[in-house]
């Protein structure tokens, strides 16, 4: 059975954008005006077919009811519990409480420096705090539950008095247990829910906001020889199954976030082909979030030029996804994205 998939592309910005959505020429990304599309690829692991949204009707029935399905969820606006995402994009801010992250492990150990850093993401903008106390960088080694929950343990109840929107990263239901009950907002487990098998049953008791997170394989062995049939529909598919798997098995809320794990068992070409196609997610009809901040493929691309920070590959990876729609950016460094997309976003309308 042949299966298609479709990508908006052919991207409208600001007035112009506007100015088309009301000509009835383009199409708006996820009910936001100020992007929009005028073409669609129409994806088939064998070919793709680019046309003119004007030309859908022309399709054979099934195929056009297919495409138009997927239009359906492209153009319509998204919503998240707590996240206003008509202001995108969203910046979460990485806190890394472990000694051996790949970018930033040791940095922040201990508790006045974790507590300033914080305070520093908050100021510039983060809009999320993502709380990690187990590096998952390439070749890392599990630890266990009550030591990763003893890292991060102090700085979740310092974000208690902040109110703010507080995710943990985790693959481990005992830490989202534990903290579930000093507060959290979302989930965000890198294994896809595959690591733990308590994972889904802590998700469906609690209702808990959640991330389906892309990795191939672990982290002690993603990055030895990932490979895929094709990368972009392969990765698609995995969202696709486990939504219904989810739904199956009892979770029925739409407060769900997809990442399809950049860096996370993948190449450099593997990561160029996601970045380039990355809009074809919003057929899901979910929000989509990318790590991109200081990632290998920067230093791959970049060569002789790479940095210790890799600010400017990670605010190019940044503009670019924004441009095709993404709604949430996990980065490091927040004022210099945050500094940079305001400039950008000037100079674009």
């Amino acid at each position: 059975m042949n299966k298609y998939y479709t990508r908006a592309c052919n991207f409208y910005y600001g007035t112009v954008s506007k100015k088309y959505i009301k000509k009835k020429k383009t199409f708006p990304l996820n009910g936001n005006k100020l992007i929009s599309f005028d073409k669609i690829e129409i994806i088939h692991r064998k070919k793709i077919k680019i046309i003119n949204i004007k030309d859908i009707s022309k399709l054979p029935n099934k195929l056009k009811n297919k495409v138009n399905g997927d239009l359906k969820n492209i153009k319509k606006k998204k919503t998240f519990k707590r996240l206003n995402l008509t202001n995108t994009p969203i910046l979460m801010g990485i806190v890394n409480l472990t000694p051996d992250s790949f970018s930033d492990g040791g940095k922040y150990n201990k508790k006045n420096l974790a507590k300033k850093h914080v305070n520093n993401l908050l100021s510039s903008g983060a809009k999320i705090i993502d709380i990690g106390g187990e590096s998952t960088r390439p070749g890392a080694q599990d630890i266990h539950p009550s030591k990763e929950w003893d890292r991060i343990k102090f700085i979740l109840n310092i974000l208690k008095n902040k109110k703010s929107f507080v995710s943990l990263d985790t693959r481990k239901s005992f830490v989202m247990e534990k903290a579930s009950k000093i507060n959290i907002d979302l989930i965000n487990d890198v294994s896809g829910l595959n690591y733990d098998p308590n994972t889904i049953k802590f998700l469906k008791k609690t209702k808990k906001p959640f991330v389906i997170h892309h990795m191939k394989g672990t982290p002690k062995n993603m990055q030895i020889k990932p490979s895929y049939k094709n990368v972009l529909l392969d990765i698609y598919d995995f969202f696709e199954k486990k939504l219904k798997y989810i739904r199956k098995k009892g979770i029925k809320h739409h407060n769900i976030i997809l990442d399809p794990g950049i860096g996370f068992g993948k190449n450099l070409k593997h990561n160029i082909t996601l970045l380039k196609n990355i809009s074809i997610f919003h057929s899901l009809g979910l929000p989509i979030m990318l790590g991109l901040s200081r990632k290998r493929f920067i230093k791959e691309i970049a060569k002789e030029n790479d940095s210790n920070d890799r600010i400017g590959g990670t605010v190019s990876a940044c503009i670019q996804s924004h441009l095709q729609g993404i709604q949430i950016l996990r980065v490091h460094d927040v004022n210099e994205i945050n500094q940079a997309f305001k400039v950008f976003k000037v100079l674009q309308s």
